[in-house]
């Protein structure tokens, strides 16, 4: 028994010196983390691209000392348009992050792919972010600015003309290009006296005003707003958030655009208010 407890403590002690000298030795030049998610509504810039149903979602960053990084997220679609194929978005993204006056500065492009649907539905898109903090509240500004592009062009004006072109007719514009721009601040902060956070987000889209070749728009009416508040939950690795998510395009500005612009269920927006819930473990 004695033999046993030193060998013990001899075992602890080996352990634990290499620890020690791991706690004093540098960080590892690349570092990787990640999260999966479930949500029960995708929404991208306030416009569901789940058909307002569940979506898993995850994804990687590898990060360099140097303020390199790349990395890679996917969900799932509807497939409403034509992405088709797996029904699955899946962005490349590489940048370039450096501290400055407390805050940093983010550069970098997102490659926006849907693998196995139609022709002409990826798309480029570079951007900046500047980040900070205000007392408590830390703070995000970014801009987004999508070069023109056929997957953003306005080839049908109306949802008719998107679903006419699935029987054989011609776009209304065939080969149009067009750019997008958004602009977006996020805010949050720790709620005193509780385990919770509260962040707001607000941003402005301007771009193609219809559908692209494939019955999809990033900013589908030309000119939106959207918005998100909600609050978050951390429990260890996973958080629990719940929020408001919407819009400001109203149906009668979305109307031209049905019915590729509507709930496949019951026809209403996909840009209407909805209340978001998650569930996202992070490594």
């Amino acid at each position: 028994m004695k033999y046993l407890v030193t060998a013990t403590a001899a075992s602890i002690f080996a352990l634990a010196a290499p620890a020690a000298a791991q706690e004093t030795a540098p960080p590892p030049p690349l570092k990787v983390s990640g999260s999966v998610g479930l949500v029960n509504d995708y929404r991208f810039r306030g416009v569901s691209q789940s058909d307002e149903e569940m979506a898993i979602q995850g994804g990687f960053t590898i990060a360099h000392e140097s303020g390199l990084y790349v990395a890679t997220w996917g969900s799932n679609l509807a497939g409403w348009g034509q992405f088709g194929g797996s029904n699955m978005e899946l962005d490349l993204v590489a940048g370039y992050k450096l501290p400055i006056s407390g805050g940093a500065l983010d550069i970098g492009l997102t490659w926006y792919m849907y693998p196995g649907g139609s022709d002409k539905t990826d798309f480029a898109e570079p951007y900046v972010k500047l980040s900070g903090t205000a007392g408590p509240v830390n703070l995000l500004a970014g801009v987004a600015y999508a070069p023109k592009q056929e997957a953003l062009g306005n080839w049908s004006f109306t949802g008719a003309n998107s679903q006419a072109v699935l029987a054989g007719a011609p776009y209304d514009d065939a080969g149009d290009k067009e750019d997008n721009l958004y602009l977006w601040g996020d805010a949050n902060a720790g709620v005193p006296g509780t385990p919770l956070t509260a962040k707001v987000h607000i941003g402005y889209s301007d771009g193609n005003p219809g559908l692209g070749p494939n019955g999809t728009s990033v900013a589908p009416t030309g000119k939106y707003w959207d918005w998100l508040a909600g609050v978050d939950y951390v429990l260890g690795p996973v958080t629990l958030g719940v929020a408001y998510v919407d819009t400001d395009i109203t149906r009668r500005q979305a109307a031209p655009l049905q019915p590729n612009f509507s709930s496949t269920k019951d026809g209403s927006s996909i840009a209407e208010g909805k209340v978001l819930f998650s569930v996202t473990a992070g490594f």
